[in-house]
């Protein structure tokens, strides 16, 4: 009798240590190479996250991919194989995140890229994006183009799927408000000039430069134009929306227009504005740990990946344990059914046929004034 009271003992622990689960996350992003300024201020909100979301306790296993779409992949096997994880996050940079998606798809893991990725058709099933798509974000530039008589523009960008993309998708919609892509040249993230390149288009003489660029790294080809006496308008990505362009630019990009998600200037919504509170809410916990000012609008992606997990985890965990593909699937499943959903980033809304989720009233345009964004 004893030995059965034991073995029924024995049996509740592990059906309570069952229940209680991990729920392993594996992230990777830059926190070295070009993309380290997006990447370290996502790992310092991670350094805030909380202990355990929904009564189970969260791991986070952080690894930096060096900006490298080869290490990006190296990372995202290590995840699957290794740590066994539930969810993927990452990377910052878009052409890791696109190195990172097949491996996540064939193992039927959710990939929460923290980049635009923009993925062939059928390629991005397990891939949900948490920055706006480039076409929400161009579409708040071009009427603010339109607004400011802007009729030609120049486009200065990565050699890579980020800029690429943002070409791909800029350009129509553009051409459908009456604005021209007139002059297009490309650089490396690795660059240190553009001069060439912006030569070029200074001569095409455009109303406006469209520079594709990220972080601090969205600094110098701005730099290139201006000092190629270029004096018309010069507009940058959300990749650029953050304190860097204006601490390695300077002077040079005074009356920048932005554009970005509202995170960055959450007091300065209008309180009839969704994502007021909740950006207001990410603002205060970022710069009460890491300081004043230091707000960030890759920090802020970060600080959404855990309203996301507040909200699918509890829908999940009622289908299946962590650790299990059927606990993948679920998440998959209670991500496309996650309804309105407000991010400090914008209302999202992710359904199974669109892994974006924003709308297109979730781009904000900043200017550059006095070295601090402002609402335009």
């Amino acid at each position: 009798m004893k030995f059965i009271r034991k073995v029924v003992a024995v049996a509740a622990v592990l059906s309570c240590s069952a229940a209680m689960a991990d729920v392993n996350i594996g992230i990777s992003l830059a926190l070295t190479g070009p993309g380290s300024g997006l990447g370290i201020p996502m790992q310092n909100y991670y350094k805030l996250f909380p202990k355990t979301i929904a009564g189970e306790k969260i791991n986070l296993i952080l690894l930096d991919d060096a900006s490298d779409p080869g290490k990006g992949a190296q990372n995202a096997r290590r995840f699957i194989s290794e740590d066994h994880v539930d969810m993927i996050m990452g990377s910052c940079i878009t052409p890791v995140a696109a190195a990172m998606s097949d491996i996540a798809t064939e193992a039927g893991t959710v990939q929460l890229a923290m980049s635009p990725v923009g993925l062939p058709p059928g390629k991005d099933g397990w891939v949900f994006r948490l920055p706006q798509s480039n076409g929400v974000m161009a579409h708040a530039m071009v009427q603010h183009m339109v607004a400011h008589n802007v009729k030609t523009v120049g486009f200065l960008g990565y050699s890579d799927a980020y800029g690429e993309g943002w070409l791909k998708e800029f350009t129509p919609i553009a051409e459908k408000a009456g604005i021209k892509v007139i002059a297009v040249e490309r650089f490396a993230r690795s660059d240190t000039s553009v001069t060439p390149q912006a030569l070029k288009l200074v001569a095409a003489n455009p109303d406006a430069m469209l520079v594709v660029a990220s972080g601090s790294g969205a600094a110098m080809p701005e730099m290139g134009i201006v000092d190629r006496n270029f004096k018309g308008k010069i507009y940058q990505t959300h990749a650029a929306a953050t304190k860097d362009l204006m601490r390695v630019g300077g002077k040079s990009v005074e009356g920048t227009f932005v554009s970005s998600g509202p995170a960055v200037i959450a007091e300065q919504l209008p309180d009839s504005h969704p994502s007021k509170k909740v950006a207001i809410d990410f603002v205060k916990k970022y710069e009460a740990a890491y300081g004043a000012g230091n707000r960030n609008q890759f920090a802020g992606h970060a600080y959404d990946s855990q309203l996301v997990l507040e909200k699918i985890l509890p829908v999940a965990l009622k289908k299946a344990k962590p650790g299990t593909k059927e606990f993948r699937a679920a998440l998959k499943d209670a991500m496309e059914g996650m309804g309105r959903t407000i991010l400090a980033h914008g209302v999202m809304n992710w359904t199974k046929a669109d892994h974006w989720g924003y709308t297109n009233e979730t781009g904000v345009m900043l200017k550059v004034v006095n070295g601090e964004f402002k609402v335009e």
